[in-house]
């Protein structure tokens, strides 16, 4: 009986080295702005929404569209493809509005198209390439999943006010 005991003990003892081997895991929800790829951490987003009508704002820079109010809150909106340097287009059926809220500051950011949620392994994970020196600290790594390179942003930095 001791035989089958350390039988079953061994076999526990295996199950749970994969989940310790199981290394951590960044969920994200992936999305496009022009023709690349970009992800937020899924716990910072508190939205995706359709565009609806916004207030500009004067004196803001361009890449600030105005705000408008969610549920009592004024929320700035902040054009991505702008704030990257892309030529403004008009918004599409794809069009939508990730609202990112980390404590109380929070901000939607306008994103030509959602793709999906995306587990990526923190090993496949490459710290900011070196030679990007613009906007660096936007960007948490480069996540590698399939075929794809995922830029991974920092909600933190995105929420900075810089205006």
């Amino acid at each position: 009986m001791s035989n089958q005991l350390q039988d079953i003990l061994q076999k526990q003892q295996e199950q749970k080295k994969p989940a310790a081997e199981n290394e951590d895991v960044i969920q994200l929800v992936a999305f496009v702005v022009g023709s690349e790829e970009f992800a937020l951490p899924i716990l910072t987003i508190q939205e995706i929404i359709k565009p609806f009508e916004y207030t500009r704002v004067p004196g803001v820079p361009n890449y600030v569209l105005g705000v408008f109010n969610m549920r009592g809150w004024v929320i700035p909106l902040i054009n991505l493809r702008l704030k990257f340097g892309l030529p403004f287009e008009k918004p599409t059926e794809d069009t939508r509005y990730i609202v990112i809220k980390i404590q109380e500051e929070r901000a939607g950011f306008v994103i030509d198209r959602l793709t999906e949620a995306v587990r990526i392994k923190e090993s496949d994970v490459d710290p900011t390439p070196e030679t990007i020196s613009q906007d660096e600290s936007l960007i948490y790594g480069v996540g590698k999943k399939d075929d794809r390179l995922i830029t991974i942003l920092r909600p933190e930095e995105l929420l900075k006010r810089t205006f």
